[in-house]
């Protein structure tokens, strides 16, 4: 996929160069020194942000997230390159333009055809890496179940070998690895043990290092709560980060790029409507026009959030009555901007301010926040990043009231989901589920 990246924006730029008027004069040695430089600088990239490893059993999503981002980098190192030699007026905006776009849309559209041609080639039983599952009775039993489930991943089970603490497993390990030196029915050893089989993980990994297959440790923590959990090095040490802040160094960076770039995009797109809104609330409930409420946002930190005023004589000040189907306090006006999330959008005010984002859990009444930690055990894991305009519970219906403790249980699972499986491709997809889907209600 390296050499591919490099030959579309090889081509693309040539193309395009070849095709626009106007550009038959320029200099040549000049533009095939550009088109070089970035045709090599795109892989490059994409390199440094992992863009070229094994992508099986990985999403559709998150690959084309990290195309883009690599695509963006790209474009900003090539563009701080042409602005400090002063070389940026010779080359043609449009040219530059609509090759980085040409770029973007080829490699997006192929990828997604490559990626579901073989997700589907895989759940055809084709293309598949061959699995050798090792462990415990239950722990083999789940792996198996998971790729069951899962066929399109790209992995099978070809053989079980169950740990059962008994010579016989272990004199069959030191047959599997005396046979399986050249000649093997698996491509892959999967170990999956309680953490605390320490001993007997460390001993097959011993063993199994003669073999000559990729050997991966599935460890079974079903029962610690992991939020964005990785293998990590901390002064030579290896360590499985258990609870680990997801935006963190160059992903912070890229989220903080989003919501302020897309933020102020929809800012002014929408600030005709609050405008119409605004004018609107205060001819028919007169003042104040906004609702303000102070939330806990990042790590718990106090922010005032803004909306447009929804009710009669709703006081400007903290409250945590929720809101009731048929409630009388509602007016007209007001149930058409709920039914609509049109009265959030003055919260984008607050991710321009740098105390939201677009995507994110939704930050609730402080009060519930008390309650909620205390009955929820993994409540709080939620301030672990900026509360969002929307988000992943959002879109699949798991907003407005929530009638008992299951709702918010299920509301705080899509939130943690989120949150372990951050992605700027995750974002794009809520923010387009937003679009299209609109706010929907499943709970019961």
């Amino acid at each position: 996929m390296r050499t591919f990246d490099a030959a579309t924006a090889l081509a693309v730029s040539a193309l395009l160069l070849w095709w626009l008027p106007g550009l038959d004069n320029t200099d040549g040695i000049e533009y095939t020194l550009l088109i070089l430089v970035g045709s090599l600088l795109l892989p490059a990239c994409g390199e440094l942000l992992g863009l070229y490893q094994p992508w099986r059993g990985r999403s559709l999503f998150t690959m084309l997230g990290v195309y883009t981002l690599g695509w963006l980098t790209a474009i900003v190192l090539l563009s701080l390159f042409l602005v400090l030699t002063q070389s940026a007026d010779v080359f043609s905006r449009l040219w530059m333009g609509l090759t980085s776009l040409g770029v973007l849309f080829i490699g997006l559209v192929l990828r997604s055809i490559l990626y579901l041609y073989l997700r589907h080639l895989r759940a055809s039983g084709k293309n598949l890496k061959r699995v050798l599952a090792i462990g415990r009775s239950e722990n083999v039993e789940r792996l198996c179940e998971r790729l069951d489930a899962m066929p399109s991943v790209g992995y099978a089970i070809s053989r079980r070998m169950v740990d059962n603490n008994s010579q016989l497993f272990y004199k069959e390990v030191n047959e599997l690895v005396a046979q399986s030196a050249f000649q093997r029915d698996f491509d892959e050893i999967w170990l999956s043990y309680p953490i605390s089989d320490g001993d007997t993980v460390r001993h097959l990994a011993n063993v199994l290092v003669a073999v000559p297959a990729n050997v991966r440790y599935f460890p079974d923590l079903s029962d610690v709560r992991l939020l964005n959990h990785r293998m990590a090095q901390v002064a030579g040490l290896y360590s499985l980060d258990l609870n680990y802040s997801p935006l963190n160094g160059a992903r912070r960076l890229v989220k903080s790029v989003e919501d302020r770039v897309l933020g102020t995009i929809l800012f002014l797109l929408f600030l005709p409507v609050m405008l119409i809104i605004a004018l609107a609330i205060r001819i028919s409930m007169g003042s104040p026009v906004l609702f303000k409420q102070y939330r806990h946002g990042i790590d718990g930190k106090r922010f005032r959030i803004y909306k447009f005023r929804t009710m009669q004589d709703q006081p400007a000040q903290d409250w945590t009555q929720q809101a009731q189907p048929g409630d009388p306090r509602i007016t007209r006006l007001g149930a058409f901007l709920r039914r609509t999330s049109l009265d959030e959008l003055p919260q984008l005010y607050n991710v321009l301010q740098g105390r939201m984002s677009l995507v994110g859990p939704r930050p609730h009444a402080m009060d519930h926040n008390e309650y909620y930690k205390e009955v929820i055990e993994t409540y709080m894991q939620r301030h672990r990043v900026k509360p969002g305009m929307t988000g992943w519970a959002q879109v699949h219906g798991w907003r407005g009231n929530t009638e008992n403790l299951s709702d918010m249980q299920k509301r705080v699972e899509y939130d943690l989901y989120y949150i372990d499986n951050w992605s700027l491709g995750l974002d794009i997809k809520i923010l387009i589920m937003t679009l299209i889907r609109g706010f929907y209600n499943v709970q019961p």
